[in-house]
């Protein structure tokens, strides 16, 4: 199958992100949960088109921890 855009998909999923104004988002990476016709199920990845191998496996593994032991910006702890 060839590869295709896949925000309607993110959108209909529902998948949000908190963004300041002027936050710039440069790069995606994307894990999708499939499951196929015969009930398989297997897990996607998408990239935007910039990302670099290094940049996405840092995001992978900073993801990782935080959903594993969450994260806070120590920025926000002064407000």
């Amino acid at each position: 199958m060839p590869k295709q855009p896949i925000g309607q998909i993110v959108d209909a999923l529902g998948v949000q992100v908190d963004l300041d104004e002027g936050d710039l988002p440069t790069d995606a990476f994307v894990i999708l949960k499939i499951v196929k016709a015969d009930g398989a199920v297997s897990l996607l990845n998408g990239r935007s088109e910039s990302l670099d191998w290094i940049t996405a496996l840092g995001m992978t593994t900073a993801a990782q921890e935080i959903e594993n032991s969450g994260y806070t910006d120590a920025s926000s702890d002064d407000d």
